[in-house]
């Protein structure tokens, strides 16, 4: 099968959908598929073997010049390559390109409008080099951000079009009014020009149907997966010093100041005696201040020795971050669709406590290597967290559990072979049965 996906790269950031979208691509490519994956705005970031085009389309330059410059909407083409070239965007990436919502509604609408907003002529150089190649059998978008590109793609191509689903309500939540409302409205006049969309999680599909107000019929659900290579439970014993974790990017929306209200209670309340709390991720510069008034509050607390920051971790040093802890939690308010970081942490043996909402009710059914609390509340979490200090032999068995379902149900491969049922059953043509290599990679 030839497969475009097109990804959207987020700059200097590990992002949850880049990785999956990466990890799709790379084990479709692994079996013999033609697979192409195109980043926009910027090259993606990815901590395994990154398998997209080195062209970046819509670069974030051009785009940025074409909504606030009407004379860059008009340059010739030869020209825009001085700012679409690989050294710009990434000089352009070191400076953290901003992505808060609250500052993109202009920019959000005019990219929902495609061939109709001011980055028409970034619409017009993807399709004239769409119409330079063999056609895909099939295209698949990133995300509802971007289904202002569906209808000039399937112009041109006439080929099928799907849409992932994976978490991009948080940004349209965080657009101010009335953009909010008018990318909701741009996005229901192009859902007709989606053949089907895809859904990283079952409750992302029931959010979103509503949300969007999405046919149920045409939304498929394709649970995430990832790549396990190098990934492991520790083996042997951990340290004595009881080591809480968390993984995820620091914004509030993630919860790093709930998980430090729940430390502090469990030291100063329930008798937890010295542990370690190490937190790593992404760290915007907007969120800089986040993390200033949560390492004050903690050294207000009388906890700032026990407190730790590790930063951005690339794939060897966020396994090893991973397998130096006890118990991972990631207790955000959002209800998460994807839920990539308690997977990695399952697939290397650490255990998760996660807030009773989004797709993790569903994620611990398959891999119960977890405890479910309830969202929002300190000593609940605080209680989740006591419970696997308290109970080695329970701790042992979420360990072991977590890595036996991450491996049978949240695999790259199994993502893989759901994603090709979908795309065969829309096609109507047979599936092709994995590779032996891929068979052995569910091991």
């Amino acid at each position: 099968m030839r497969i475009l996906y097109i990804t959207a790269g987020a700059a200097g950031m590990y992002c949850g959908s880049c990785l999956r979208d990466n990890a799709l691509a790379a084990e479709l490519i692994s079996r013999g598929h033609e697979v192409t994956l195109l980043p926009l705005y910027t090259p993606t970031l990815t901590d395994d073997r990154n398998v997209s085009q080195q062209r970046v389309f819509f670069g974030a330059i051009s785009v940025y010049l074409q909504q606030h410059l009407a004379l860059f909407r008009k340059t010739p083409w030869l020209l825009d390559r001085i700012w679409d070239s690989a050294f710009a965007l990434r000089l352009a990436s070191q400076r953290s390109i901003q992505t808060n919502p609250r500052l993109l509604g202009e920019l959000t609408l005019s990219m929902l409008r495609g061939t109709q907003g001011f980055q028409s002529k970034e619409v017009s150089k993807l399709l004239q080099w769409l119409q330079n190649g063999p056609p895909p059998d099939i295209v698949n978008l990133p995300n509802s951000l971007l289904i202002g590109l569906a209808q000039p793609i399937k112009k041109t191509l006439h080929r099928p079009i799907f849409c992932t689903l994976q978490g991009e309500d948080l940004f349209l939540e965080g657009l101010r009014e009335p953009y909010r409302s008018s990318a909701l409205e741009l996005i229901g006049a192009s859902l007709e020009h989606v053949d089907a969309f895809i859904a990283v999680s079952t409750y992302y599909a029931k959010f979103m149907s509503d949300y969007l107000g999405i046919p149920h019929s045409k939304i498929h659900v394709v649970p995430l997966g990832i790549n396990l290579q190098g990934y492991a439970a520790r083996p042997g014993s951990r340290s004595n010093l009881f080591t809480i974790g968390y993984f995820a990017r620091i914004t509030p929306e993630k919860g790093l100041h709930l998980l430090c209200a729940a430390y502090r209670h469990l030291r100063q309340q329930r008798g937890l005696p010295q542990a370690r709390l190490e937190a790593a991720g992404y760290l915007g510069p907007e969120y800089q201040g986040y993390l200033r008034e949560i390492e004050r509050q903690m050294k207000t607390w009388g906890l700032a020795n026990e407190f730790s920051y590790r930063g951005t971790l690339d794939r060897q040093d966020k396994i090893a971050f991973l397998q130096n802890l006890d118990v991972l939690s990631v207790p955000g308010s959002y209800k998460e669709p994807k839920g990539l970081y308690v997977l990695e942490a399952m697939a290397n043996g650490v255990p998760a406590v996660q807030p009773r909402h989004g797709a993790f009710p569903e994620i611990f059914e398959k891999a119960p290597g977890g405890i479910l609390v309830e969202p929002d509340h300190t000593e609940s979490l605080a209680e989740g967290l006591l419970t696997i200090w308290q109970n080695p032999s329970l701790a042992e068995e979420l360990r072991r559990k977590g890595v036996e379902g991450v491996r049978e149900h949240f695999s790259a491969a199994r993502m893989a072979d759901r994603a090709l049922e979908v795309y065969c059953r829309l096609l109507e043509m047979p599936a092709r049965q994995p590779s032996d290599a891929a068979l052995a990679r569910y091991s």
